[in-house]
């Protein structure tokens, strides 16, 4: 469902604004930072129709950065094969975004349209590269591009390297065609497992060098999840793989948070107890789930493997 992959970018876009800036760059030739404030503006619209009620229009995104100057962006992410009507509703989004700062001096409205662009999940011999407003008015001819950014053209190293990291939960689509013979396929599974495993250490690596925070690395990971989980129903094989090495992620940061907050907690006091029993709240959780062995979970909680093992007989 397309409204499962647009819930997961508007997250992202909305629970991690600064990843967003990368991406701006990247499609607009952009020059920012990353230190720029960002505003974000409500995504429900309504059109105005004659003879009927008005339709009420979702964006995926509707958002303005104060650099230099103040700009302001509307990107769209689609999943469907291109059939003109994406133009369109692009269009109308536009429209009601520029007519909601339009201002009005002595009769004359001035409205500014956003800087626009597509992010495409899926690629098909048809999918344009960009595509075009063409507006004809009593005036005169006004017309630009859209440009559409597509996620099959980018490989992991582009993605650390640009750090356009607000792909990274739509990444598995660039492997969607090849589901099949990953499902069949142990050792073709195995190179998909260990793609998403150098994920983890990249994103492990930028939390420790401050890139980003432990708060953005498990957003990412967990909407990754999410978007696995949907896409690959129909090959359980495909799903479990990759869905354990993520699933087990998510748990180890949990842990983690739930960790250092313990130690933190247990310092101020000044009661080792309170680690401990800490310790021993994460040991019980990983147990529970029951997707970690005994090892990894006395590495995760801090306690030996001897501790986890009584724990497991409780």
């Amino acid at each position: 469902m397309g409204n499962v992959y647009d819930g997961v970018f508007r997250t992202i876009l909305n629970d991690c604004r600064k990843l967003v800036i990368p991406i701006v760059n990247e499609i607009f030739g952009e020059n920012y930072t990353g230190n720029e404030e960002i505003e974000f503006f409500p995504n429900e619209h309504f059109i105005d129709q004659q003879d009927a009620a008005d339709k009420e229009r979702i964006t995926d995104s509707n958002f303005a950065i104060l650099g230099k100057i103040r700009k302001k962006y509307h990107i769209e992410c689609e999943s469907s094969l291109p059939d003109g009507k994406i133009t369109v509703r692009l269009f109308e989004y536009d429209a009601q975004i520029a007519l909601d700062e339009g201002e009005v001096t002595k009769e004359t409205l001035t409205v500014t349209f956003p800087n626009t662009a597509v992010l495409y999940l899926r690629s098909y011999k048809n999918t344009p590269d960009q595509m075009k407003y063409v507006v004809i008015t009593p005036g005169g001819t006004v017309q630009y591009n859209v440009p559409v950014m597509k996620i099959q053209e980018y490989s992991l190293g582009d993605i650390f390297e640009k750090r356009l990291l607000l792909l990274i939960p739509f990444y598995i689509f660039s492997y969607e065609k090849s589901f099949q013979e990953y499902n069949n396929n142990k050792q073709k599974l195995k190179e998909l497992e260990t793609e998403y495993q150098y994920i983890l250490i990249k994103l492990d690596k930028l939390e420790q060098k401050g890139i980003i925070g432990a708060f953005d690395k498990r957003t990412i990971i967990e909407l990754s999840n999410d978007v696995i989980k949907e896409l690959t129903k129909k090959y359980k094989n495909v799903q479990k793989g990759i869905g354990d090495i993520m699933g087990g992620a998510l748990i180890e940061t949990e842990a983690r948070v739930i960790l250092n907050k313990g130690i933190k907690q247990g310092l101020k006091q000044g009661l080792e107890q309170g680690i401990s029993d800490t310790r021993n709240k994460i040991a019980l959780k990983m147990l529970e789930n029951g997707k970690l062995a005994i090892e990894e979970i006395a590495e995760c909680s801090g306690l030996s493997i001897t501790e986890v093992e009584k724990l497991a007989k409780l």
